[in-house]
Order: C-alpha cells, then sequence, then structure tokens
C-alpha cells in the first residue's frame, strides 16, 4: 500500500512546497473573517501534510508544517519575515528573572535545607552551582518530570532566590511592570487574534470527542475513507498482555508488536492499523475481546485519517506556542489573556478551563504536551498564576474526581498542578481566604471515602481490590492540604482566621468518622480465621501524621485561633464519648480511705480501638495552651472548668492498656494483625501523634483530678485492682495454687503499669509540658539511640522522626552530645555519646522497644564496670514541669501509690512464690529513685515564703496502717539491701538509701517551712523507734535463716562426698599432680626440659571455654566433650604461587597437606572465627537446604551464596561460607594422648 501512495505523496510535497507563507499571512491580514480564513487553511493542508499512511514521518511532516502552518502564522504574527521580527522582541524583552526550566525525567535536582521554604523548592544544576546554597546543607534527586525550577522565585527561598544569572534580571521585580508595554499596538492585536484563533482550534480538536466526523469549521469537501485502529495506553495491563494480543490482533511480528507498545506506553497512543473502516474495526475487535476477560479491556478507537492529523497538529501547534512566547514576556501574557478569557458559555468555558476538565479523556502525549505549555505561560506570569490557581480552586473537587477514577499516574494528571500552586504561600493564602480550599480539599476527601459503620466511623473491612486502588489514588488529596499548609503565615487577616477554622472544623469532621475506627475485641478460645483489614486506616494515620502537626503549629501562631481551636475540639471529642457507651455501668473503688466513681469497662472483654485522633489533637491543644501561655494569659476564654478528666483519660487509657494486655501474652489469638497495629503505634512514623500524645493526654488528666482518683481508675482498667485492694494478697495467692500462666500475666500487667507511671511523671521533653525547647527534645532522642550503641549517621537518622520538611533537626545538636569517630579503612564513621551525657540517660524512656531497652541497659552497665562505678542506673535529674501540669508531681506521693510501691516491696521480702518479679521491683526501686529526685529539687529551688508539699521522704519512713502493721517502704528497703537474691538491685537500693540520706539532711537543714519541719521531727522521731525494733527483728529473723540454710549445705556436701568417694579420691590427686607441676617445674633449675619428641615435658595447658553461636551453650574444649567447628570459606588461590602455569599432573595421589608453591594455584581458606557444635551446625545447614528446596522456583530472588554449592551464611555474622574447620585441641595435648594410648598398648 505504501509503494501506490508514493507517487501521490510526492506530487503532494511538491504542492506543498510552492506554498508560500508570506502570501497567505498577506491574505490573513486582509481577511474581514479571520477565523474563517485560517480554518480553511487548515482544513485544506493539514490531512495532506499529517497521517498519509500506516508509517508516518515525523521530520518530514514536522518540516511541511512549519512551511505551510506555522510559517504563515509567524508571518501574520510579526508583520515581517519572523526571523527579523522574533529577533527584535528579544531585544526589546526583558528577561525574567525566573528561571522556569521544566525538568526531563531523571533529571537531576537540588533542594537546599537551610533556606527553602519547603522540600518542593528546587533548583536545576545551572542555577544550583551558580548560587550560594552549593555552600550549604542540600538534598539531590532526580525529577520525575513535570516540575520546573524555582530560581528567582522570592517566595520560596529564606535567602538567596537568584542565582548569579538570573541576578542580573532582578531590577525588574522592584517595580511591576506591563511587559505589553514593550509591544507595539499592530503586533499586539495581531498576536491576540491569531492566538485566540489557534488556541481554540488546539482545545476544540483535542477535546474532540467523534471518531469518524470533524467539527463544521474543518470538515473537507472531498473526504478520503481512510481510518486508523488507535491503540490507547492504561496503567493496568502489562507489557506481555499488550504485546501478544498486538501480535493476534494485526499479524505483526514481535519486534513490531514490542515497538507499538513501546510507543503507547510513551505516547499515550498509537495507530495499530491503517485501511478502510471495517479493517480497523476487525483488528479493534480482537483486541477487546482479548483482553476482556480477567479486567476492563484496553481502550482502543477506529478513528478517521483526518480528525488524527488534526489532533497531530493540535499537539504540534501547542508546543509551536510554548516557544514562540519564549521571544517575549508581552507574548506570554497575552496567551495567558486568551486562556483564561471566559467564553460565551460563562463558568469554566475558558480555554484552561475546558483543557483541564477533559483532562482525564485526552492521552498521555496530549496532557503532557498541554502541561508543559502551562508551565511555561501561565505559571511564569505572576499576575496570571494568580488568576489560574483560582480557576484550578475552583475546579479543585471535579479534577479530583476525575483523577481518582482516572487509571494513569499523577504525574500525567492536571491534579499534579496543585504541587506548584499550593506551595506558594501567598497563594495558599489567598485561596484558603478567598476560596475556602482548606474546607474544599477536606470535603472532596471525604466524599470519597463513603464506607462508614453504624457510628458513622470510616470502615475499611473487605476492601475489594479497586477499592483498595481508589483509596490509594485519593490519599493524594491529603498531600495537598500538606501543602496548602506547609508555609505557616507570618500575619493573620479576620478572613484568614475564619476560613482557616472553617477548615479545621471539616478536618473535625474528619478526624471524628476516625474516632474508634477498627475496633477490635479479643479473641477467646478459638484463634481468629481471617486477619481483619487495618493497614488501610495505619495508612490514613501515617498520612495524616503531619497534618495534623501542621494544624497545631497554624493554631500556636494565633491565639484567638488557638483557643477557638480548642473549644471546637473539645466539642467534638464530648460527641464521640456520648456515641461510645459500650453498655458501661457505673462502679465505685475505694482503696486507702479514698473513694471514686468510675464505670465498670474491661479491656479484654469489650471493644477497644487504637485509633483515637480526635483525643490526641485536644492533647497536642492542650499543651500549645501552656507553651504559648495562653491558659495563664486568658483562663476566662476557655473552657477548663467544663473538662471531665475521667473523660479525657478513658480512652488513651484504654489504648494503652491494650498495648500491656497485648504483651502479656493476652491476645494472642487475635493473629498479627494487631501485634503490627502495636508496633505502628509505637513507631517512629506514627508515634508523634499516637503513642505520644496518649501519653500527653494521660499527664493532662492526672494534672486536674486527685492522683489517688487516677490510680485506681488505671487499677481498673489494667484489671489488677482486686489484687491491691485486697490485704494480705500475696500470701493468700501463694497458700494456694494458681494457674502460673495468669500470675506471670498478671506480673507482666503490674510490671506495664509500672512503667506507664514512670512514664507520665517522667516524660516532660515536650516544649508545654516540661519547661525545655525542642533542642532539648532532640538531644534527648540522640542521647538514649546512642545509649544503646554507637550508631551511623544514617542509622541514627532513621531513629528519629522527621517534620513536615523531611528534618529531624540532628545536625544542630549532634555535636553537643556526642563525639564524631572516623572510619578506619573499612566500615562507617560512627557516633559515641559524650561520656558527659551518660548522667541523662534514663532506663524507662518511653520510645525504648524492649529490645532496646534491654541493649541500652547492658551497654550503660558495662560502661560503669568499665569505670569502676557501681552499676545503679538511677533515674536522672529531669526538668521542671510547666504550671499546667505542676500538680502531677503528687502522683508519686499519693496514698495509692504508696500502697503500690509498700505492697510490691513487700512480696519481694516474703520472696513466696511467682508473685514478684524482677523487673517489678525494678521500676518500684526507680520510683522511689524519681520521688527522692523530685524531694531534692523541691528543696533546692523552694522560696522562703513556701511551704514545702511535697513530702516523700517522710511518708517512706512510715509504717504501714493497721490492721497489716506493714514495715515501712524504707525499712523494707533496707532488708532488701542484703537480700541474696537481689544482688543484681543491690547497688541501686544503696544509692537510694544514700540519696534518701541527702535529702533528709537538706529538710533538716532548711528554714523554709518551720511548721511543717516540726511537725515532720516528732513523726520521725516515733517512726524511728519503729523501724529500729522492726529492722532488729528482721535481722534476727535473717541470721537464724542463714544458720539453717548454711546447715543444710554442709549436711548435703557431706552426704555427696560419702556416695562418691572414688570420684572424689581422683580429683583429689588430679588437683595435688598439677599443683606440683606448677609448683615445682618452674622453679627446678637443673631439670632438664625437653620441647619436642617423645620425651616431651608435660607442660599444663590453660582450659579453654568457647560459647556455641546457634544453641548459646558453654562448654570446655577437651578430648571428652561435643565436637566444635568454625565457619569457614575455602577457595583456590594464586596468591603464594611461583610459576602459575605448573598444574599437578596425578591429582588423585597427591598429598594435599604438602603443597608446592610452584603450583599454579594453592589453597585458601579464611574463617570469621565464630563457632558452633558440630550438630548445631548441620542441623542449622540443613535447615537451610531444606527452605531452599521449599521455595517456588519464581519466587527465589538472586542471593548472595549458592546453596546447592554447599555455600551458607555464617548464623551471627552472615560472612559467606562453605565448610567448617574442627576446632581441635593444642597439638601438645593431642600428643599426650597418642602417648597415653601407646602405655596401655605396652602393658595390655
Amino acid at each position: 500500500m505504501a509503494s501506490e501512495l508514493e507517487p501521490e505523496v510526492q506530487a503532494l510535497d511538491r504542492s506543498l512546497l510552492e506554498c508560500s507563507a508570506e502570501e497567505t499571512a498577506g491574505k490573513w491580514l486582509q481577511a474581514t473573517d479571520l477565523t474563517r480564513e485560517v480554518y480553511q487553511h487548515l482544513a485544506h493542508y493539514v490531512p495532506k501534510i499529517y497521517c498519509r499512511g500506516p508509517n508516518p514521518f515525523p521530520q518530514k511532516e514536522d518540516m511541511l508544517a512549519h512551511q505551510v502552518l506555522l510559517g504563515p502564522m509567524e508571518w501574520y504574527l510579526c508583520g515581517e519575515d519572523p526571523e527579523l521580527g522574533f529577533s527584535k522582541l528579544e531585544q526589546t524583552n526583558k528577561p525574567s528573572h525566573l528561571c522556569g526550566r521544566v525538568f526531563k525525567v531523571g533529571e537531576p535536582t537540588y533542594s537546599c535545607r537551610d533556606c527553602a521554604v519547603d522540600p518542593t523548592c528546587v533548583l536545576c544544576m545551572e542555577c544550583f552551582l551558580g548560587s550560594i546554597h552549593r555552600d550549604h546543607r542540600y538534598r539531590m534527586t532526580t525529577s520525575g518530570g513535570g516540575g520546573f525550577c524555582d530560581c528567582g522565585d522570592t517566595e520560596a527561598w529564606k535567602e538567596g532566590p537568584y542565582c548569579q544569572k538570573h541576578e542580573l534580571n532582578t531590577y525588574e521585580t522592584e517595580e511591576e511592570e506591563d511587559p505589553l508595554v514593550h509591544l507595539s499596538e499592530d503586533v499586539i492585536a495581531r498576536t491576540y487574534n491569531i492566538f485566540a484563533i489557534m488556541f481554540r482550534y488546539a482545545v476544540e480538536i483535542l477535546t474532540w470527542e467523534k471518531e469518524s466526523e470533524l467539527p463544521p469549521d474543518l470538515e473537507m469537501i472531498e473526504k478520503s475513507d481512510t481510518y486508523y485502529c488507535m491503540l490507547f495506553n492504561d496503567e493496568v495491563h502489562t507489557y506481555e498482555q499488550v504485546i501478544y494480543t498486538l501480535q493476534k490482533a494485526v499479524n505483526c511480528t514481535q519486534k513490531e508488536a514490542i515497538g507499538f507498545a513501546t510507543t503507547v506506553d510513551r505516547d499515550g497512543r498509537r495507530s495499530v492499523r491503517y485501511g478502510e473502516f471495517q479493517y480497523c474495526e476487525q483488528a479493534k475487535s480482537i483486541i477487546v475481546r482479548n483482553t476482556s476477560r480477567q479486567t476492563k479491556p484496553l481502550k482502543v478507537q477506529v478513528m478517521h485519517s483526518s480528525i488524527v492529523a488534526h489532533q497531530n497538529f493540535g499537539l504540534k501547534l501547542l508546543s509551536w506556542l510554548g516557544s514562540i512566547i519564549g521571544y517575549s514576556d508581552g507574548l506570554r501574557r497575552i496567551l495567558c489573556q486568551v486562556g483564561l478569557q471566559e467564553g460565551p458559555d460563562g463558568e469554566n468555558s475558558s480555554l484552561v478551563d475546558r483543557l483541564m476538565l477533559s483532562d482525564s479523556k485526552l492521552w498521555k502525549g496530549a496532557r503532557s504536551v498541554y502541561h508543559q505549555l502551562f508551565m511555561s505561560s501561565l505559571l511564569m506570569d505572576l499576575k496570571y498564576k494568580k488568576l489560574f490557581a483560582v480557576r484550578f480552586a475552583k475546579n479543585y473537587e471535579r479534577l479530583q474526581s476525575d483523577y481518582v477514577t482516572d487509571d494513569h499516574d499523577r504525574e500525567f494528571s492536571i491534579a499534579d498542578f496543585s504541587v506548584q500552586i499550593f506551595t506558594v504561600p501567598s497563594l495558599a493564602r489567598m485561596l484558603i481566604t478567598e476560596e475556602n480550599l482548606m474546607t474544599t480539599i477536606i470535603k472532596t476527601f471525604m466524599d470519597h471515602l463513603r464506607h462508614r459503620d453504624v457510628q458513622g466511623r470510616f470502615q475499611f473491612e473487605r476492601y475489594t481490590a479497586l477499592q483498595a486502588f481508589k483509596f490509594r489514588r485519593v490519599q493524594s488529596l491529603i498531600l495537598d492540604l500538606k501543602y496548602v499548609l506547609i508555609s505557616k503565615p507570618t500575619e493573620w487577616s479576620d478572613g484568614l482566621r475564619q476560613k482557616f477554622l472553617e477548615g479545621f472544623d471539616a478536618f473535625l469532621e474528619l478526624l471524628k468518622c476516625m474516632q474508634g475506627m477498627d475496633p477490635i475485641t479479643r479473641q477467646v478460645g478459638q484463634h481468629i480465621e481471617m486477619e481483619p483489614e487495618w493497614e488501610a486506616a495505619f495508612t490514613l494515620q501515617m498520612k495524616l501524621t503531619h497534618v495534623i502537626s501542621m494544624i497545631q503549629d497554624w493554631c500556636a501562631l494565633d491565639e484567638k485561633v488557638l483557643i477557638e481551636a480548642y473549644k471546637k475540639c473539645l466539642a467534638v471529642l464530648m460527641q464521640c464519648h456520648g456515641g461510645f457507651t459500650d453498655g458501661e455501668q457505673p462502679v465505685t473503688l475505694s482503696i486507702c480511705g479514698h473513694s471514686v466513681e468510675t464505670i465498670r469497662y474491661c479491656v479484654s472483654k469489650e471493644k477497644v480501638s487504637i485509633h483515637l485522633p480526635v483525643s490526641r489533637l485536644l492533647a497536642g491543644l492542650h499543651v500549645l495552651l501552656s507553651k504559648s501561655e495562653v491558659a495563664y494569659k486568658f483562663p476566662e476564654l476557655l473552657p477548663l472548668s467544663e473538662l471531665s478528666p475521667p473523660m479525657l483519660i478513658e480512652h488513651p487509657l484504654r489504648c494503652l492498656v491494650l498495648c500491656a494486655q497485648v504483651h502479656a501474652g493476652m491476645w494472642r489469638r487475635n493473629g498479627f494483625s494487631l501485634v503490627n497495629q502495636i508496633y505502628y503505634y509505637h513507631n517512629v512514623k506514627c508515634r508523634r501523634e499516637m503513642f505520644d500524645k496518649d501519653i500527653v493526654m494521660l499527664q493532662t488528666g492526672v494534672s486536674m483530678m486527685d492522683p489517688n482518683h487516677f490510680l485506681m481508675i488505671m487499677l481498673s482498667r489494667f484489671e489488677l485492682y482486686q489484687i491491691f485492694s485486697t490485704p494480705d494478697y500475696g500470701k493468700k495467692i501463694s497458700s494456694e495454687t494458681p494457674h502460673k500462666d495468669l500470675v506471670q500475666q498478671n506480673n507482666t500487667l503490674i510490671e506495664e503499669m509500672l512503667y506507664l507511671i514512670i512514664m507520665l511523671v517522667g516524660e516532660r521533653f515536650i516544649p508545654g509540658v516540661g519547661q525545655v525547647n525542642a533542642t532539648d527534645e532532640i538531644k534527648r532522642e540522640i542521647i538514649h539511640q546512642l545509649s544503646i550503641k554507637p550508631m551511623a549517621h544514617s542509622e541514627l537518622v532513621k531513629s528519629l522522626p522527621e517534620d513536615e520538611n523531611k528534618e529531624t533537626g540532628m545536625e544542630s545538636v549532634i555535636e553537643a552530645v556526642a563525639h564524631f569517630k572516623k572510619p578506619g579503612l573499612t566500615g562507617r564513621g560512627m557516633y559515641e555519646l559524650k561520656p558527659e551525657c551518660a548522667k541523662e540517660f534514663n532506663l524507662y524512656f518511653y520510645h525504648f522497644s524492649r529490645a532496646e531497652q534491654s541493649k541500652a541497659e547492658e551497654a550503660q552497665r558495662k560502661l560503669k564496670r568499665q569505670n569502676k562505678e557501681d552499676t545503679a542506673l538511677p533515674p536522672p535529674v529531669l526538668p521542671p514541669f510547666c504550671p499546667l501540669f505542676a500538680s502531677l508531681v503528687n502522683i508519686l506521693q499519693s496514698d495509692v501509690m504508696l500502697l503500690i510501691m509498700r505492697t510490691v516491696l513487700q512480696w519481694t521480702v516474703e520472696h513466696s512464690g511467682h508473685i514478684w518479679s524482677e523487673s517489678m521491683l525494678q521500676r518500684v526501686l526507680h520510683l522511689i529513685g524519681m520521688a527522692l529526685q523530685e524531694e531534692k529539687q523541691h528543696l533546692e529551688n523552694v522560696m522562703e515564703e513556701h511551704v514545702i508539699t511535697f513530702t516523700f521522704t517522710q511518708k517512706i519512713s512510715k509504717p504501714g496502717e493497721a490492721p497489716n502493721n506493714s514495715p515501712s517502704i524504707l525499712a523494707m528497703l533496707e532488708t532488701l539491701q542484703n537480700a541474696p537474691y537481689l544482688e543484681v538491685h543491690k547497688d541501686m537500693i544503696k544509692w537510694i538509701l544514700k540519696t534518701f540520706s541527702a535529702v533528709k539532711k537538706l529538710r533538716e537543714s532548711s528554714s523554709t517551712s518551720p511548721v511543717a519541719e516540726a511537725e515532720g521531727t516528732v513523726m520521725e522521731e516515733s517512726s524511728r523507734d519503729k523501724d529500729k525494733a522492726e529492722r532488729k527483728r528482721k535481722a534476727e529473723i535473717a541470721r537464724l535463716r542463714r544458720e539453717k540454710i548454711m546447715a543444710q549445705m554442709s549436711e548435703m556436701q557431706r552426704h555427696f562426698i560419702d556416695e562418691n568417694k572414688e570420684l572424689f579420691q581422683q580429683t583429689l590427686e588430679l588437683d595435688s599432680s598439677i599443683s606440683a607441676v606448677l609448683d615445682n617445674g618452674p622453679v627446678v633449675s637443673d631439670m632438664t626440659l625437653t620441647a619436642l619428641g617423645p620425651a616431651q615435658t608435660r607442660v599444663p595447658e590453660q582450659r579453654q571455654c568457647v560459647t556455641c553461636i546457634l544453641c548459646q551453650e558453654e562448654q570446655e574444649v577437651n578430648a571428652e566433650s561435643k565436637a566444635m567447628v568454625l565457619a569457614a570459606f575455602v577457595q583456590r588461590s594464586t596468591v603464594l604461587s611461583k610459576d602459575r602455569s605448573k598444574f599437578i599432573q596425578d591429582p588423585e595421589n597427591y598429598d594435599p597437606l604438602f603443597m608446592h608453591p610452584d603450583l599454579s594455584c594453592g589453597i585458601h581458606t579464611g574463617s570469621c572465627g565464630h563457632i558452633m557444635h558440630a550438630h548445631c551446625w548441620q542441623r542449622y545447614f540443613d535447615s537451610v537446604q531444606a527452605k531452599e528446596q521449599r521455595r517456588q522456583q519464581r519466587l527465589r530472588l538472586h542471593t548472595s551464596y549458592d546453596v546447592e554449592n554447599g555455600e551458607f551464611l555464617c548464623p551471627l555474622c552472615e560472612c559467606l561460607s562453605n565448610t567448617v574447620i574442627p576446632l581441635l585441641l593444642p597439638p601438645r595435648n593431642v600428643f599426650h594422648g597418642y602417648c597415653l594410648i601407646e602405655e596401655f598398648r605396652k602393658y595390655g
């Protein structure tokens, strides 16, 4: 067919080349109806230039299009030869101070971490190298395509907005000048005419939906009967599916099908067949049939060749407009006017609106072309950028809906322009104020999440693949909200306040739908059958984390906004609590003469949710009230009197109890979904707006209520109330035979509850909770991470939370707390904690995982042993609380807290059964230490006129009340100091007693509170007498007990020796012979010592003990013990070869123990030195092989070792190995053993 068309095409080419652009432009200048003339010209020539056969010739088409179609437009626009006209425009044009370079896919971009307003502000390489930012901290990334360079944009940079190239043009920015003044009126009129016609033509033809008819203005008199079968791209079908389908549909080779598929993926569409209608329709039906079995079919259209021709030229035209406006800012301004001018149909009738609203219907190539035109025109003109932003905001809801239903990636959607508009601070504030953008984004987001439960909460369970796909696309709206809020306002207008608070209302509605979502109930009896959907809810929480933080930052900047936001959030929380009844019944709790009314609620039986964003937002705002001192300035404007502390703490407390119960193993039957939720709840990505805020909310509640009441409610929620309200619970349990698992479970819950109290009192490094700043907070995080082990920069950054600008703040404080140890020849540089910072270590730091806490404790104790200090890890000195949280410390000296401490210490003293644990005692000791530190600080910092109300030392000196008459806490500590079963905690108890004495002396020397002191002295004297008698009684009991135990041990030893007389005699003889050799050997100078041979002198060898890295069993290396091996790697080596051309002639009979150095290669054996039992290694190696065989071939990933060749990784260091080396005794021992055998043979 191509050969038949060739003469015709050549004849056409000659006639087209004879067409004069100057003459055509002259006709247009004389025309009364320019639009009609231009359309007739296009209708006649476009089909003759484009799409003249199955295989287009782009270069030839472009040349003819420029000669016949674009040339006349350039002549018309300039009124003279375009080369001269455009050069004149360039000369009169003042170059822009904006760079505006549009990035290609994979192009490097640079963002200054010190000066960029947000991470989306980037520079191209040329501008970056010519700017001051090259000497700053910067981040280098590769562009996904579509963005542009922000050089010259003063709103994008805190300093240094211009590079050296664009700084020359900054004089323009001093006074905004209309770029049209540099153009003559004739040029303006002609440009306006031609731009209006050509832009309208391009938009009309690209958005044209009919497949076989052209718009009336472009219809030809003689219409050919040729069509294209046009295949469109989608993101559903794979390359393989498309290639296979095309081979069947159009009978092409695989190579041709690959070419088609590649073009479709790159440009968005490609013609796969050319000819008559039926011929193309046949290919279409085959493609649809073959791709519609499992998913929606590939989009295919049979289009008339003239429509395809006009659409191809439409794209060419938009690219031409983009290049033309580069000659002059005046031309750019005219194109912007044309694009945004309202049409006759009113709203959304401008050309820009029509293109945006048709975006999802266009193919990828068309989208890319008009997006680039928008970037080089509308976004480069500051006046029209604002007008375009307004149009974008007005159409936001529809554009996002189109994007959600579309299947193309976001970078190919007009919705992606939000990053270019919303990150400009002035535009973002204008759109919030004038277009209520914040509310629009949130409501659009909520409209797409319509699955709700009965209470109106989001429901993600039983999500289909299509719904999950849609949800992933909807998440981009959260990113838009982040862009709008990323730049904080410096000044607030009444309009901005009003619209921000409207947006805050909408955001609260969103959080209200999340409050209590995905509730879970403990599975009892049978394991859960199907894991519930949990990832969607946590994905939503992760995406919103930075948005929630930014909204709080906005509220903190204006006192009026903060007060109103606090009121609104509290009102919504009260609505949420009204809906969560869960059949709760009132109950009264009483301990130590204190009573409190609460609800009967059991976490292990009722529904509980980990998602509580409204509670956590209120906690954040409450901290801001303290930080900004609004709570003290305007208490009358705040609803603090309306707050119900039990209501505030209820749901965060349930969530923390849930975590404790999971740790205690009570929720095992709920599967991995719950384990994963608990993990992310504490994870660095989520904890700032989840776990941390729950702790803050409990701190808020405790600071507003009687600490005794709080502790009783906490005991009830932890299901421990009966244990601590029952007198002599420990003795009752000991006398009974309880279920061991139940006792262990209760012990873990008590440990977790004590840990929570430690966190409530000790975690005061959040600005607003404690008198600290953000630098102190990040310092503390780094100190505790480096307390575990020295860390590399990247490892440390990963363990720290990032803000919305992807910054951790580490660089500003790291030098104050750590030394950098440079790397050696191999390895990485490490940060090591400075010794003076070790005193700030808190064993119960709330961001430690269980494993991290254990490692940190071990590392710190080891460090203290190396420094020859006692191994106690006392609580660090803490900063004071802010006034709003100051009463929180009273929890340490509350009656219920003292009861809990006394009870745990009593169990420890009695040392009976499994009712107590060392971890429980360790936490109580830590709490006592915290209380003593707190009292010490109160005494040191108290003003003369104040009476000290924190009297912990006096309270722990008093014995328990009747009927128990238990000894005082202090007396029990003194008893435990010498307990042999508490060797690990002895140093900590000593430190507590020492600190107690110091605080007592400080109190005695203080003259600040004579009344309190006199009372304390009388009480102290009476308690001292009781304590003395109690200690004497306890000491006598302990002495008798020790004597009894020693007598029992002596009797057992004597009995053992009697039963094993022969063994004992052999041991004595062996010891005497060894001691004789050791004593006499070195001293006797006249004795002949023989080093080698049969008469070799026996020298005692040192005992060698090693530990198996697999089973952790320690054993001595000797002939009778189990065989031990080392992981090793054997390989050929030519390092020591002298003649690499020499080979072993008879390798079978060659002695491998004596390798000649002239061989071409020898054997090199290397080992990492890690030791295992031979049988342990064999089991490990067998499991590695079995695991490899079980895996399906298609699922196997590329690994660094080959199991089939006997390779494996060392279980400890993962060093490549392919054999093991036996761990042998020293040769001397082996020789002696051999000689001994020979002696036996002689006499045998």
